[in-house]
């Protein structure tokens, strides 16, 4: 099981950022918000952007936004492996998706929890992940919902399907716990399970 850790929680970046590079972390996961597509805002590119300062790690962006398009541009300079937007925004979705992979990163998307898998169905043969959010977007340290389980049943299904080799990523909730109901996943994304630690590496391999 591959790891990829958001500092949405952190208190200290920098240094809570300088501590996961010196772990076998997979990637590190970027919440980037716009206070549109959900209430809360995360820092300006321009602050954003500095992230290489303190972290050599492979970045999977999560973009909580409502355009898309302004944003792939300029994650697209960073030491990005996935950039993933939501199906819900419904607009120039593929345009988008093909923008992504024009850089030569791997592009993916995200689904709510009341979201239907089959909205995702259009857009498969792009796809290099899909992101099953397992808590409402937008806020850090919310406790998984256990229908998750199934919606992850449901898009590996679907995958299978449709012969895609996409990847699962789910997002939200996740500890040593909620673990157990996401095995059918390739990649666990953790917060402030990992965030809020004293080891961060023995999180990160009580997740493997």
């Amino acid at each position: 099981m591959k790891v990829s850790v958001s500092f949405l929680s952190s208190s200290n970046i920098p240094e809570d950022l300088k501590k996961l590079n010196e772990t076998d972390v997979d990637y590190i996961h970027m919440d980037i918000m716009d206070g549109k597509f959900v209430l809360a805002k995360t820092m300006p590119f321009r602050e954003m952007r500095n992230i290489y300062k303190y972290t050599n790690k492979r970045l999977d962006v999560h973009l909580m936004v409502e355009d898309p398009k302004k944003y792939i541009p300029l994650y697209a300079e960073l030491n990005t492996e996935y950039i993933t937007f939501h199906v819900e925004v419904m607009d120039r979705i593929e345009e988008n998706l093909e923008l992504i992979k024009s850089y030569g990163i791997k592009c993916g998307l995200a689904i709510k929890p009341n979201t239907p898998v089959k909205a995702l169905v259009p857009y498969l043969p792009l796809l290099d992940l899909v992101l099953v959010m397992s808590v409402e977007p937008g806020k850090g340290g919310q406790q998984f919902i256990s229908s998750t389980e199934d919606k992850i049943k449901e898009v590996r299904a679907l995958l299978d399907s449709y012969h895609s080799n996409a990847v699962i990523s789910v997002d939200g909730g996740i500890n040593e716990e909620t673990k157990a109901m996401c095995y059918e996943c390739d990649i666990l994304t953790s917060g402030s399970y990992i965030i809020n630690s004293k080891s961060f590496q023995k999180r990160i391999d009580s997740l493997r």
